[in-house]
């Protein structure tokens, strides 16, 4: 580890704190959504889709991209004040590879599927094998945000020692 001073490992702690703090409160969000709301709209296909269209539901994707594009700068600016830290910026780079896995799961396969299931509310398609897709997505999504809540239980041993190392 370089020289590094305690002005340094003050800015660290923070930027780490902050985005832990952050990612804890997404999860937070996602399990409400995933136990409350999710449900919801799962239960009944495509009855209840109409409860994912913007302006007569409950449409999330505007606070999600708020969510994540602050969380993902948070977590970015962790990285960079940590750096000359070498076992904070290595942990923190599995970590965000991780996430950064995850948010292109959700991407390619969450995002696009919530998507067609809006189309499917408006325009009152039939799609065959319905209630599979819904309860794939619903199974898919349990397994994602287990992965999100591991990524920033992670964190914490990592604010444990960053916490220790200055305060030894």
């Amino acid at each position: 580890m370089m020289n590094i001073t305690t002005s340094y490992l003050t800015r660290a702690e923070l930027w780490l704190y902050i985005t832990t703090l952050a990612y804890f409160l997404m999860n937070g969000a996602q399990l409400f959504e995933t136990l409350v709301f999710v449900p919801k709209w799962t239960e009944a296909p495509p009855d209840n889709f109409r409860l994912l269209l913007d302006g007569r539901g409950a449409s999330l994707k505007n606070f999600w991209i708020v969510f994540h594009s602050l969380h993902e700068i948070t977590f970015i600016l962790a990285i960079i004040f940590c750096w000359k830290i070498d076992f904070a910026r290595n942990w923190l780079l599995a970590l965000f590879a991780v996430h950064f896995a995850v948010r292109v799961w959700t991407l390619a396969f969450f995002a696009p599927n919530i998507i067609n299931f809006q189309k499917i509310a408006e325009t009152h398609a039939v799609v065959k094998d319905l209630a599979a897709k819904t309860a794939r997505w619903q199974t898919l999504n349990y397994l994602r945000v287990a992965i999100f809540i591991a990524v920033s239980i992670g964190l914490i041993p990592l604010c444990v020692r960053l916490f220790n190392l200055r305060h030894s």
